[in-house]
């Protein structure tokens, strides 16, 4: 009797906290979305989700999949973090291209501006954590398990124009950033045109990162402002986390 008991108990809590994680999805910007960017074989399995508000400002681009689909691959607004309340400030303008090559997440009170002409590639397990800025007018490539800590912003763009005063030479308003694979970047860091990771790196928290780091190579740390090499033979434990990864992060 007490293992029956038992039994009906799991699955109850089970059913309650399913119930309780579609309640968090915004179900009228998730299927509006999924149905206006993707052919209705992919739209009907509902690759991506909406948790929470959201102003979807403009979602005239595209946003291409490159992976196996499945429900709720991609996450925007998605709680993963110990941050558990939300402000309803996330915003999106997607107007270029974005692509996913697998599972991405996005944290809560997020912001994602894709221009008319960027790119944004990311790879499988991205992921950006709460109050994130990702603001993309040329290009943006992430490599395969990126990860990103809360409050950090990446931007291949300055926004202003900016001269030599001498010789009034114009220097380029945007530049593009590259991230390899198994990168770990610290909570309120800043990722700037013309960054170029190698595979395996950290970035301290905090940091400002605005050049070429591949020649550093991998499992290294970098950090401060501007970065600069910190500590080397240091790596986050990838394969001791993937269960975890997966257990979290894929619905």
């Amino acid at each position: 009797m007490v293992e029956i008991l038992k039994i009906g108990y799991q699955k109850l809590r089970f059913i309650y906290h399913r119930m309780q994680f579609y309640y968090t999805i915004n179900w009228t910007k998730t299927l509006y979305f999924n149905f206006k960017k993707f052919p209705f074989e992919i739209a009907k399995k509902v690759p991506v989700y909406f948790y929470g508000k959201v102003k979807l400002h403009d979602i005239s681009g595209e946003i291409r999949i490159e992976a196996p689909i499945r429900s709720g691959m991609i996450g925007f607004g998605q709680a993963f973090e110990t941050i558990s309340r939300s402000q309803g400030i996330a915003e999106i303008y997607l107007m270029g291209r974005m692509v996913c090559k697998g599972h991405v997440h996005f944290g809560k009170d997020f912001f994602i501006f894709i221009g008319k002409k960027a790119s944004c590639e990311m790879g499988h397990m991205f992921g950006m954590g709460a109050r994130g800025k990702l603001i993309c007018y040329d290009r943006i490539v992430f490599g395969e398990y990126v990860r990103i800590g809360f409050e950090s912003q990446l931007m291949d763009s300055n926004f202003h124009q900016m001269l030599d005063t001498e010789t009034e030479v114009r220097f380029p308003m945007t530049a593009p950033i590259q991230i390899g694979n198994f990168n770990w970047i610290g909570n309120r860091s800043s990722v700037m045109s013309n960054t170029i990771t190698p595979n395996r790196l950290i970035v301290a928290s905090n940091s400002l990162c605005n050049k070429d780091y591949s020649n550093f190579g991998e499992n290294n740390m970098i950090g401060g402002i501007p970065a600069k090499l910190l500590k080397t033979n240091i790596s986050r434990d990838w394969e001791g986390e993937k269960e975890d990864m997966n257990r979290w992060l894929i619905v």
